[in-house]
């Protein structure tokens, strides 16, 4: 058995040695680790977060994509106090705005820094990075790479998390970042590399969140299976579509309960423990109080 199957093993068996018979009790709130709540269109936004309630879930992180999706994720916190709990960032994926249009994010950041859980969505554009190499496409990484750098500093200076877009050889990159700055509260969302890399995260302390595609993909199977337990969190990505037993049905935080079913099933727990521990799991990390 690898080492940190062991460890994730071992941090299970300390968690549910507590006496408490949790199939008893109530289950324990749903909270999605990362939606895009400001990307859903204006009245799917009020609906589904007026929905929130009747299934179970207690909160959402809502990262945000640039400056105007952070005003908005904030707009939505204020209206929707401790349901809305906002990242504000700069998604890695797409084209990097004038240095001036940085530096008035990040000014907006600090001036409203008390109202963010984490630094996010941030991270790498592995994805638009592949999509030049396979056009045949020049792709210059170094600016992403300086402007990561600089949430690592700003998220290190505030003591937040920080929320990454590092998928396979960029979580590497984001890893070297991470520990020069000696940035522990870190969560890769949606996540998905080498062993290697995945040894040194869960060595770190990161923590990484399963979408619902847990129920279909295999890669995502393997690596929930492995994952330290303590460091584990259940996400939707929202509006982002799943296939499977989600195709054709719009993205919700309830999925988030499909996502921990699928796990307990996996890992052959018991659910209602399973739930309590994603639940303890997101809490711990973004510091979050009723």
């Amino acid at each position: 058995m690898s080492d940190i199957k062991v460890r994730c093993a071992l941090k299970w068996n300390s968690q549910t040695k507590l006496g408490l018979d949790l199939t008893t009790t109530r289950p324990a709130p749903l909270i999605d680790a990362h939606i895009h709540v400001d990307s859903y269109p204006p009245e799917q936004q009020k609906l589904l977060l007026a929905s929130l309630a009747d299934s179970s879930v207690q909160a959402v992180i809502a990262v945000s994509m640039h400056l105007d999706s952070s005003r908005a994720n904030l707009r939505l916190a204020e209206r929707y106090p401790g349901l809305v709990r906002p990242a504000f960032g700069f998604h890695p994926e797409q084209a990097l705005p004038p240095q001036a249009e940085l530096d008035l994010l990040f000014d907006w950041m600090d001036e409203h820094v008390q109202q963010m859980v984490a630094v996010g969505e941030v991270g790498l554009p592995y994805y638009n990075r592949l999509e030049a190499s396979q056009s045949g496409s020049p792709f210059d990484l170094a600016p992403y790479i300086a402007l990561l750098e600089r949430f690592i500093q700003f998220a290190s200076k505030h003591n937040k998390p920080i929320v990454l877009h590092a998928v396979y050889e960029d979580a590497d990159i984001a890893c070297d970042l991470l520990e020069r700055h000696d940035v522990t509260q870190a969560h890769f969302h949606w996540f998905k590399g080498s062993a290697a890399t995945t040894e040194r995260m869960a060595r770190n302390g990161y923590y990484v969140s399963f979408t619902p595609d847990l129920l279909y993909e295999e890669e995502i199977r393997s690596l929930a299976t492995q994952y330290p337990s303590d460091q584990i969190m259940a996400e939707t990505d929202g509006p982002w579509p799943f296939e499977g037993p989600f195709t054709g049905q719009q993205t919700h935080p309830r999925m988030t309960a499909d996502v921990i079913r699928t796990y307990s099933k996996l890992t052959r727990q018991d659910e209602a423990a399973v739930r309590q521990l994603f639940y303890d799991n997101t809490r711990r990390l973004y510091s979050l109080s009723d």
